[in-house]
C-alpha cells in the first residue's frame, strides 16, 4: 500500500510552505506543489515560490515545470502529481502536498477523473469575445443550457473555468459534471489546515505584497514581456502579474496597481476559506500564528499513526 499523503492547506500567506518544509525535514518527506502559478518558470516573485533555501531543505516537485507560454491544465497537474507520488512512494519517502489552489488540492486528494480534452482555440476566442461584449453571465448561460449542474457549481465570474466546462461538454458529448467522478486514494490523506485571524491575515498579505514590490515584481514582469510572454497568456493572468501589466500599459499608477493586488489577494483568501471549510471534518486545523505550530502539527501526524521522524528534529 502506498504511504498516506499529508496535505498542508489554507489561505494564501498563512505559511503553508514553511510548515511543509519543516514536516518534510522531520518525516523524511518530499513536497508536491499544488499551486497553479508556481509551476511556471521565471515567475518567482509574484507567485511567492519556495525560496532557494526552502527548496534546498526539502525536495519540491512541480515547481518550474512549465514555460510561461504553456497552458498548465488540471489534467496535466494530476498526471505530474501521480508520477511524483509513484516516485516518492517507490523510494519510501513521505509525500507532502502543499498549496492553495483548491481545485488542484481536492482533485488529487479526492481522486478526481479529469478528461484529456485539448483546448479549442476557436471556441475559446468566440466565448471570450462574448464575455467581453455581453458580460461573464452570458457565457455562464451557455453552460447552463448544456450542463446545468456545472453551471451551478462554477463561479460565473471565473470565465476561463466556465469556458473549459463548455469546451469539454461539446468535445466529449458528456456534461463536464459527469467527468467529475472521484476515486478517493487509499489510505485517505491526512489534511493539515492553517487558519489565521482575518485582520492578521490581511496585514500579512499586505506586507508580502510590499515585499514583492521591493524584491522586483515589476522588473520580473518586464523581463517576461521582453522574452515575448504577452500579458494575455493564462500564466500572466494571476494576481500581481495582471495588475503590473496594467501599470506597464499605462492604465494604472504603480500605487493603484499595488492597492489592487492587495485587494484581490484579500478576496482570494476569502475564497480559499470557502474552498477549505472550517467545518470540513477531514481537515485538522491549526493556528498559523502559533509559535508551536510545527510541533503541534507533527504531534497530530504521529497520533494518526504516520511514520515517526526518528532522530530528525524539526527546524
Amino acid at each position: 500500500m502506498p504511504p498516506r499523503m499529508i496535505a498542508v492547506v489554507g489561505a494564501t500567506a498563512t505559511g503553508k510552505t514553511a510548515l511543509a518544509v519543516a514536516l518534510a525535514r522531520a518525516l523524511g518527506g518530499e513536497i508536491i506543489n499544488a499551486d497553479s502559478r508556481q509551476v511556471y518558470r521565471g515567475m518567482d516573485i509574484g507567485t511567492a515560490k519556495p525560496t532557494a533555501g526552502e527548496q534546498a531543505a526539502a525536495r519540491h516537485w512541480l515547481v518550474d515545470v512549465a514555460g510561461p507560454g504553456e497552458t498548465y491544465t488540471l489534467a496535466r497537474f494530476l498526471d505530474d502529481a501521480h508520477a511524483a507520488l509513484a516516485d516518492i512512494s517507490r523510494r519510501g519517502a513521505q509525500p507532502i502536498v502543499a498549496g492553495g489552489t483548491a481545485q488542484y488540492v481536492w482533485a488529487l486528494l479526492e481522486g478526481w477523473r479529469v478528461p484529456r480534452v485539448p483546448p479549442d482555440p476557436a471556441l475559446r476566442r468566440e466565448l471570450e469575445a462574448q464575455a467581453e461584449r455581453e458580460g461573464a453571465e452570458s457565457v455562464a448561460r451557455v453552460l447552463q443550457s448544456i450542463d446545468p449542474e456545472s453551471a451551478r457549481a462554477i463561479d460565473p465570474r471565473n470565465v476561463r473555468r466556465v469556458i473549459r466546462a463548455v469546451e469539454v461538454t461539446r468535445a466529449t458529448g458528456r456534461p463536464f459534471s459527469a467527468w467529475q467522478q472521484r476515486r478517493a486514494p487509499e489510505p485517505p490523506p491526512l489534511i493539515i489546515g492553517l487558519r489565521m485571524d482575518r485582520d492578521a491575515l490581511y496585514a500579512g498579505i499586505d506586507a508580502r505584497v510590499d515585499a514583492m514590490m521591493h524584491d522586483g515584481l515589476v522588473a520580473e514582469v518586464e523581463s517576461l514581456l521582453a522574452a515575448g510572454h504577452a500579458c494575455t497568456l493564462p500564466s500572466m493572468s494571476g494576481i500581481g502579474y495582471r495588475q503590473v501589466c496594467e501599470h506597464l500599459a499605462g492604465r494604472l499608477t504603480l500605487a493603484d496597481a499595488v492597492g489592487n493586488i492587495k485587494t484581490e489577494t484579500h478576496r482570494l483568501a476569502r475564497m480559499q476559506h470557502t474552498w477549505f471549510r472550517a467545518k470540513d471534518p477531514r481537515i485538522r486545523w491549526f493556528d498559523a500564528a502559533s509559535p508551536s505550530l510545527a510541533e503541534d502539527a507533527l504531534a497530530s501526524i504521529r497520533a494518526a499513526g504516520l511514520p515517526d521522524a526518528g532522530s530528525r528534529a524539526l527546524s
